[in-house]
């Protein structure tokens, strides 16, 4: 479960991402241009120290991207060419956001979720003492069931995916879903959206 503040951040998550994105070997878009989103989707932490939302953007006529992002209270040691930005958050303070691939807890969490079939965490925000179910915006499923790989590595990045390696299975998460083949071996976490009916493959994880 995800509880959700009604916050503001400065700078925006949008903001961080358009000024981010263009200098990614995988962005297919014009520099300076606004990024707009198309829907995300999240994971639970089981400390509750990290959250991990993946975002679906682009330019407005551009392709969609994936970016999985972490959301921290401090620096994660070693990850600085994957910072993102900063950004002040209204209630929580500082964070760290991170592209969630150069992060273990994302790394797990992507692992369970598509080879133990957790699905996304449902996301709530706190209204007057009560919680409200907000609606997700990307519908994910998983093809198969495994076993859960630990140890995540240093991520690759291989033009149109991002890799992560674990001690039994490399972890693939596509970074234009839906804008053409992905050789999907393995167990697959496939998701839909508006503006997406069908499901496409967003990630995978398949035999080192």
């Amino acid at each position: 479960m995800a509880l959700l503040h009604r916050a503001t951040l400065r700078p925006s998550k949008l903001d961080l991402l358009a000024t981010w994105l263009p200098g990614r070997p995988w962005y297919r878009g014009p520099a300076g241009a606004d990024v707009v989103s198309r829907g995300a989707y999240r994971f639970d932490d089981p400390a509750g120290a990290v959250g991990i939302e993946t975002m679906l953007v682009g330019a407005a006529d551009g392709p969609v991207h994936q970016v999985p992002l972490t959301y921290r209270a401090a620096p994660l040691d070693g990850a600085e060419e994957w910072l993102v930005g900063t950004t002040e958050h209204s209630v929580l303070g500082p964070r760290w956001v991170y592209d969630g691939c150069a992060d273990p807890v994302y790394a797990a969490a992507l692992a369970d979720a598509i080879l133990a079939g957790t699905g996304q965490a449902e996301q709530y925000f706190e209204v007057d003492g009560r919680r409200e179910l907000r609606e997700p915006t990307v519908t994910i499923v998983a093809s198969d069931a495994g076993v859960l790989p630990a140890d995540a590595r240093e991520p690759v990045v291989d033009e149109d995916v991002t890799l992560i390696g674990t001690d039994s299975v490399e972890l693939v998460v596509v970074r234009r879903p839906g804008a053409g083949a992905v050789a999907a071996a393995g167990a697959v976490l496939s998701g839909s959206w508006n503006g997406q009916p069908t499901t496409v493959p967003l990630a995978y994880a398949r035999p080192r």
